[in-house]
């Protein structure tokens, strides 16, 4: 039977060179013989890892071979932005694009304001944004920053699209703060119109919803707010606790 072990190891090894665009979509995988002499395993294992990342939509199976999938349906979880925004300056997958759809100084709903322990009557800075790969809308996201980051950092304001995949890093530069903890909260609802509209499914479809928050030790520096069309895979390894 194949090692649980070793499968998911060569499952991950996989996911994260596809993830990190290492392995840009179209790009053929070695054959399943190579896999087995390289990692060292017999071919069920292989094709156990390999069933895993079909499922997930990373990679497409034909008569020629194994392919990083075209039109993918996977995208980054927040851990995995934060992840290209160190090691990139980034947050976007690469060949993903994005259009901001909006960025203003506005009061922001209670809960916001408490999340940044804001006085009653302060404002924040919101980006409305989504993010598609090829015809595929990927992720749909309202991100918010304090008003004080504006300062420092205007092009919070600016709607490019060639500047928001480097709106993060371009915050923790000027600011000088580093992200110290993050936190990544998600569940499954169905889609209101606004959603609905921007991801390209029917409103009332079931999606994915999720918000991150990402601060240092002065407190929040990034909270975001985004969603997932349905079918769509995100997933991160973790440590367990010996």
């Amino acid at each position: 039977m194949p090692s649980q072990k070793t499968f998911s190891k060569i499952a991950n090894h996989y996911r994260e060179q596809i993830l990190s665009g290492d392995l840009p979509p179209g790009t053929k995988l070695p054959s399943n013989r190579e896999m087995c002499g390289t990692w060292g395993v017999a071919a069920a294992t292989v094709s156990r890892a390999l069933q895993a990342l079909a499922v997930e939509h990373y990679i497409r199976t034909t008569p020629r071979g194994t392919f990083v999938a075209d039109d993918p349906r996977w995208t980054l979880t927040p851990r995995d932005r934060l992840a290209r925004v160190q090691r990139v300056k980034s947050f976007l997958a690469e060949g993903e694009t994005s259009i901001v759809l909006g960025a203003e100084l506005m009061r922001p709903p209670l809960y916001v304001a408490e999340i940044f322990d804001l006085e009653h009557g302060d404002q924040a800075v919101r980006r409305e944004w989504v993010a598609g790969s090829g015809r595929t809308r990927t992720v749909y996201a309202v991100t918010w920053y304090r008003a004080a980051f504006l300062a420092v950092a205007p092009e919070l304001l600016n709607t490019a699209p060639g500047r928001n995949h480097t709106i993060t890093n371009k915050v923790l530069e000027a600011t000088k703060r580093t992200i110290t903890h993050a936190r990544d909260d998600m569940h499954a609802r169905n889609a209101n119109a606004r959603e609905a509209n921007h991801l390209g499914v029917p409103v009332g479809s079931t999606i994915m919803a999720g918000a991150h928050r990402w601060s240092d030790e002065e407190g929040m520096i990034e909270y975001g707010e985004w969603c997932l069309p349905k079918l769509f895979t995100i997933g991160y390894d973790y440590r367990p606790i010996p």
